[in-house]
């Protein structure tokens, strides 16, 4: 369980994090590029300038989140709920 904790500019690449509890994680500037995140809940999350390029995150929960400045380039995201996403 990682909620709520703080892991920013961590490198999480190639990862999977699969259904994770990320619930108001911080991964500002974290590194998670080719990760898997499928299901994984990110809600209320702070992913500013994170890299998500080729990521997973089919079905993931995104909710109230801040993607602000986040690279998403070939992102899978299918099914993510991305409803009230902060500025």
């Amino acid at each position: 369980m990682l909620a709520y904790y703080d892991l920013s500019q961590t490198d999480l690449s190639d990862q999977d994090l699969s259904n994770a509890d990320m619930t108001g994680v911080r991964l500002h500037r974290a590194n998670l590029r080719h990760a898997r995140l499928r299901g994984a809940k990110l809600s209320t999350a702070d992913l500013r300038a994170a890299n998500f390029n080729g990521a997973d995150l089919t079905g993931a929960d995104l909710r109230s989140s801040c993607l602000r400045g986040a690279q998403l380039n070939r992102a899978k995201l299918p099914h993510a709920d991305m409803t009230k996403l902060t500025p």
